[in-house]
C-alpha cells in the first residue's frame, strides 16, 4: 500500500467546542501552575472531558502547545493592529507594549521553548510577524512627530519592547525597583515628543 493511501488517524475539527475547552483548560493550567502542569490528563480533567479527547484533537502535547500559542498570538496581533489603526501615537504604542496582560503565559511559553523546538520555532515565526507590524507603526509615529532622524525606528522599537518585557518579567518575580521612576521618565519623554497627548 502506498503511503498516500495509508489511513491517517482522524484529528477533531478545529471549530469544536471540546477542542476550545481543552485549549482554555491548558491556558488556565499554564497561568496557575506553569507549563509543566499541562499534561493530557490534567488538561482533560480541568476541561471536564475524557483524557483520550486530548489526543483526538492534538496528536502530541507539542501540537496542543503550538495551537495554544497560535491562538493567543493571533488575538494579540489583531488587537495590536486595531489599536494602532485607532491611535498610532508613540504614547499608545508604549501603552500597548507596557500592557502586562498575558505576561505570565508569555514567560511560560519562553521557558517551554527552551525545551521544545516546535514551540521555539513557532514563537520565532510569530515574533518576526509582530515585530514587522510594530516597526511599521513606530516608524509612522516617529515620522509624524519629525523624530525619525533622532533614532532609527528599529532601535526605538527594541528599546521599547525590551524595556517593557524586562519590567514584566521583574514584576512577575516581585521586583519593581526603579519601575516607577522609569515610567515617569518615559511619560515625560513622550510628552516632549508628542505635546498635547496624554
Amino acid at each position: 500500500m502506498s503511503s498516500s493511501s495509508a489511513p491517517t488517524r482522524r484529528i477533531g475539527g478545529p471549530d469544536s467546542q471540546s477542542r476550545a475547552m481543552l485549549l482554555d483548560a491548558a491556558e488556565q493550567l499554564m497561568v496557575e501552575e506553569g507549563y509543566a502542569a499541562v499534561t493530557s490528563r490534567r488538561v482533560a480533567g480541568k476541561a471536564g472531558l475524557k483524557p483520550q479527547l486530548v489526543h483526538y484533537y492534538f496528536r502530541t502535547m507539542d501540537d496542543l502547545f503550538v495551537e495554544l500559542f497560535r491562538r493567543r498570538a493571533d488575538v494579540n496581533l489583531e488587537r495590536f493592529e486595531r489599536a494602532v489603526e485607532a491611535d498610532g501615537s508613540l504614547r499608545n504604542l508604549w501603552r500597548l507594549n507596557a500592557d502586562p496582560r498575558g505576561s505570565a503565559v508569555t514567560i511560560e511559553f519562553v521557558a517551554l521553548a527552551n525545551h521544545r523546538k516546535a514551540i521555539r520555532a513557532e514563537i520565532a515565526r510569530y515574533a518576526e510577524r509582530f515585530r514587522a507590524a510594530q516597526l511599521a507603526a513606530i516608524t509612522a509615529a516617529l515620522e509624524a512627530n519629525g523624530a525619525a532622524d533622532q533614532m532609527p525606528p528599529v532601535v526605538a522599537l527594541l528599546l521599547m519592547t525590551g524595556l517593557t518585557q524586562m519590567m514584566a518579567l521583574e514584576r512577575a518575580l516581585g521586583v519593581t525597583t526603579g519601575h516607577d521612576a522609569t515610567m515617569t521618565y518615559i511619560d515625560d519623554a513622550l510628552t516632549r515628543l508628542e505635546p498635547g497627548r496624554s
